[in-house]
C-alpha cells in the first residue's frame, strides 16, 4: 500500500543557490584548463601542418580533437550561464519569502534591504523574477495533484454507476472543488504559522485529570513509529501523555504526546472537538491547547524547560503552537498529519510526516515556501493509499495507525537527514529515570448543553 517515501528538507524549493554558483565556478575553472589545452593543440596543429604528407592522420586527429574541444567550451559556457540563472531564480524565491515575512512583521528596514538585493539580481537577470513567480504559482496551484486525482476518480467512479455522462459530471463535481479548495489554502497561507504568531483569546476554561498511563510504553521512544504509538488514540480518557526525563547530569527534559480530534461536536464537554480544530487553525487558544499546557505544568514542566513535542492532527496543531509560543524550549517538533506548518525557529528540529492523499494535511497549503526549523529538519511524504475506493470517504490516509506505518518507513530509511532525530531518541535513552503522566480533559461549560455529554 502506498507509493515510494520521499524525504526532503522541506519548503517549495529545496535548492541551494550557493551550490549552483559553486558548480558554475567549477565549470569556469575547468573551462580555463580546456582553453589552455586548446592553445597547445593549436601549436600542435601548426607543427603538423608542415608535415601533412607524412603525418596526415595525426594532423586530422588533432583537428578533430580541437573541434570537439571547441564544442565542449561552448557547452561549458551555456551550462555555467544556466546554473547562474537558476541560482538567481531560486535566490529570488527565497528573497520573496523573506520579503513577505518582513512585511508581515512590520519590519520596513528589512523589507527595504531585501528589495535592494532583489533589484540587484533582476538587473543582472531580467527574466529571473518572472520565473521565480512562476515557480511560486505553480507550486501553490499544483502541489495537491494526488488529492485532486483521487477526488476526480472517486467522483467518476461514483457517477459511472449511473451513466457515462454521470461519470463525467461526477469527476468534475468531485475534482474541481478539491483543486479550488487546495489552491485557496495554498494561496491564502491560512495553514501557515509564521514566526511571531501567537495564539489569542487567552486560556480556555478546562479541567484536567490524571489517568492511568499506558503500561505498554516504557522507557523512552527509540523511533518515530514508537513515538507515534505513544500518542493517545482515543481508546480511553487520555488526551495528553507527558514523559519527564532526568538526565545523568541532573537536567530535566520533557516529551509531550498530544492526541488528535476525538469528537465531531462543537463546543461541548470534549476539549478535543471541532471547536478546538477551528480555533487553533485561525490562531485562537483552544480548550485542548490550554489543557496540554496545564498537563505539562502538572507533570513538572516549567517555563524554559526543554520539551520534545509530538502531535497527530489537532495534536499536531497544538504541538506546533507550543513551539511558537516560546514558553518552553521546544527543541524537537514532530507532527503527523498536521493541518498547519509552523515556521519553527533555528533551534527547533522540525519533522513533518504527511500523506499526499490526506485532505487534512492539504489545509496546510503545501507548507512554507522555505524550509523551516533547525539544520537537519525534514518533511517525509508519500501517497498512503493510491487506490480509489468508497471507503476513502472515511479518510484512511488520516489515521494515526497509517502515520505510524509511514513513520516506520522513515525509521528504516538510510537518508542522512534522519540522523538528527535518531540522536534525539538516543539522548533521551540515556536518562537516569523516566516519569510518565497521562491526562484527560473536559471543557468547562457555563450551561449544560442538551443531550448526553460529548
Amino acid at each position: 500500500m502506498g507509493d515510494e517515501l520521499e524525504i526532503r528538507a522541506g519548503g517549495a524549493v529545496a535548492v541551494d543557490s550557493d551550490t549552483l554558483r559553486h558548480a558554475a565556478g567549477r565549470i569556469a575553472a575547468v573551462k580555463g584548463e580546456l582553453e589552455e589545452l586548446g592553445g597547445r593543440l593549436i601549436f600542435v596543429q601548426g607543427a603538423l601542418a608542415g608535415h601533412r604528407g607524412r603525418a596526415a592522420e595525426a594532423y586530422d586527429a588533432a583537428c578533430l580533437v580541437f573541434a570537439r574541444l571547441t564544442e565542449a567550451l561552448r557547452q561549458a559556457d551555456a551550462l555555467a550561464e544556466r546554473l547562474e540563472a537558476a541560482a538567481a531564480v531560486y535566490e529570488l524565491v527565497e528573497l520573496n519569502v523573506r520579503h513577505a515575512a518582513a512585511l508581515l512583521a512590520g519590519d520596513a528596514g528589512a523589507a527595504a534591504r531585501i528589495d535592494m538585493l532583489r533589484d540587484r539580481l533582476m538587473a543582472e537577470w531580467p527574466d529571473a523574477m518572472e520565473r521565480a513567480r512562476g515557480l511560486e504559482l505553480e507550486r501553490a496551484v499544483m502541489w495537491p495533484s494526488e488529492l485532486a486525482r483521487q477526488s476526480t476518480l472517486f467522483g467518476f467512479t461514483a457517477g459511472e454507476e449511473v451513466s457515462e455522462r454521470g461519470a463525467m459530471i461526477g469527476g468534475v463535481v468531485a475534482g474541481l472543488p478539491t483543486i479550488a479548495l487546495a489552491a485557496a489554502a495554498g494561496l491564502s497561507r491560512a495553514g501557515l504559522i509564521e514566526r511571531g504568531d501567537r495564539l489569542v483569546g487567552g486560556p480556555a476554561s478546562v479541567s484536567i485529570s490524571r489517568v492511568r498511563p499506558d503500561p505498554s510504553a516504557k522507557g523512552s521512544p527509540m523511533s518515530l513509529a514508537g513515538a507515534a504509538r505513544r500518542i493517545p488514540n482515543g481508546a480511553g480518557a487520555s488526551r495528553v501523555r507527558v514523559e519527564k526525563y532526568t538526565m545523568p547530569d541532573g537536567r530535566r527534559e520533557f516529551a509531550v504526546y498530544v492526541a488528535g480530534m476525538q469528537s465531531q461536536a462543537f463546543g461541548r464537554y470534549e476539549a478535543w472537538d471541532n471547536a478546538s480544530n477551528v480555533e487553533l487553525y485561525v490562531g485562537y487558544e483552544s480548550a485542548s491547547y490550554t489543557a496540554t499546557v496545564e498537563a505539562l505544568e502538572a507533570a513538572g514542566a516549567r517555563p524554559g524547560d526543554t520539551v520534545h513535542a509530538f502531535g497527530f492532527s489537532q495534536g499536531a496543531m497544538i504541538a506546533s503552537h507550543l513551539a511558537m509560543e516560546g514558553d518552553y524550549d521546544v527543541q524537537t517538533l514532530v507532527t503527523y498529519g498536521s493541518p498547519v506548518e509552523a515556521d519553527a525557529e533555528p533551534g527547533t528540529l522540525s519533522v513533518g510526516i504527511r500523506h499526499r492523499d490526506d485532505p487534512v494535511t492539504a489545509l496546510a497549503g503545501g507548507g512554507h515556501m522555505a524550509a523551516v526549523g533547525a539544520s537537519g529538519s525534514f518533511v517525509a511524504e508519500r501517497v498512503y493509499d493510491p487506490a480509489v475506493e468508497y471507503d476513502d470517504a472515511l479518510l484512511p490516509a488520516h489515521r494515526l495507525t497509517a502515520y505510524a506505518e509511514t513513520a516506520a518507513l522513515v525509521d528504516a530509511s538510510d537518508d542522512p537527514r534522519v540522523a538528527g532525530l535518531k540522536e534525539v531518541f538516543a539522548r533521551l535513552g540515556e536518562a537516569s529515570s523516566v516519569e510518565v503522566s497521562e491526562f484527560g480533559a473536559r471543557r468547562v461549560v457555563e450551561e449544560l448543553p442538551s443531550g448526553p455529554p460529548s
